[in-house]
């Protein structure tokens, strides 16, 4: 009796995933995207009347994990996910022995020095502190960012892998404050500057377009490596579909919904 009921409780789920269009792809003129919700979910449905003039019916799913999204694309349930960034797809397909590629670079959520003593970086002095992220990743960016703008000067080479031992100089004499990416904005009344990421400084009631004093352009390296892009299984990059999708997405029409609903807190990637 048990087995009858659990076979059926499968029956129906399956059947209702197929009338809500969780189970993926219909046919050649439905895109299934899986993104997560802010703000790729939200990007995607400003895409959708794009898309329709085209002859495309775009279906979103939005998921709450960083997984289940990579799976569906690969197991060909979907036909592409807008979440992550290169370095994360990358390590993905090593970890789990997926075959997931890079369709199209969308946008980028920049790091930014915002003010914390200190309001402008003209106003630099020998000796002052600047508070950065201590975890590998976000410390590097937070130390080509205070590069590109002339507070210091790395090692050649050090790339995305940069901590404070690579600093080559130091014409101010900064403080390196390291701290958990978390702790940097209640440090910002004691320190010159702080360096965050965008949800970071979001969450400390920041504006990426209004507060920061200098943050990552779209030609830097950070910008060109943390890029989030449409991911799809390796050879489905150049369908037509995936193609659209990626055309869409960069479109003038997308690039000013992003320009003035995020408040530069995500910025086009051109």
């Amino acid at each position: 009796m048990k087995k009858k009921v659990i076979v059926t409780l499968v029956t129906a789920v399956l059947a209702f995933g197929a009338l809500t269009g969780c189970g993926g792809k219909k046919d050649d003129s439905t895109i299934t995207v899986a993104a997560s919700a802010t703000p790729h979910a939200e990007i995607l449905e400003q895409v959708k009347p794009i898309l329709a003039e085209q002859g495309y019916t775009l279906e979103v799913t939005v998921f709450n994990d960083y997984v289940q999204p990579n799976q569906v694309v690969e197991s060909g349930e979907y036909d592409a996910n807008y979440f992550q960034h290169i370095p994360y797809l990358n390590s993905f397909n090593e970890e789990q022995g997926t075959h997931l590629v890079n369709a199209g670079g969308i946008h980028y959520e920049p790091f930014g020095i915002y003010p914390g003593t200190k309001s402008d970086l003209s106003e630099i002095a020998d000796g002052d502190t600047i508070a950065v992220p201590n975890d590998t990743t976000n410390e590097a960016r937070a130390l080509l960012l205070l590069q590109d703008n002339g507070i210091l000067t790395l090692k050649d080479g050090v790339g995305l892998e940069a901590t404070v031992r690579d600093i080559a100089d130091n014409p101010y004499n900064v403080e390196i404050q390291e701290l958990e990416a978390a702790q940097v904005p209640r440090v910002k009344d004691e320190v010159a500057f702080v360096v965050l990421n965008g949800n970071y400084a979001m969450e400390a009631g920041f504006s990426v377009a209004k507060d920061a004093v200098a943050y990552e352009q779209s030609d830097s390296e950070a910008a060109k490596t943390y890029v989030n892009v449409i991911a799809v299984k390796e050879g489905n990059e150049n369908n037509d579909a995936i193609k659209a999708l990626v055309a869409a997405l960069k479109s003038d029409t997308i690039k000013e919904y992003i320009n003035n609903t995020y408040d530069g807190g995500v910025i086009p990637f051109e």
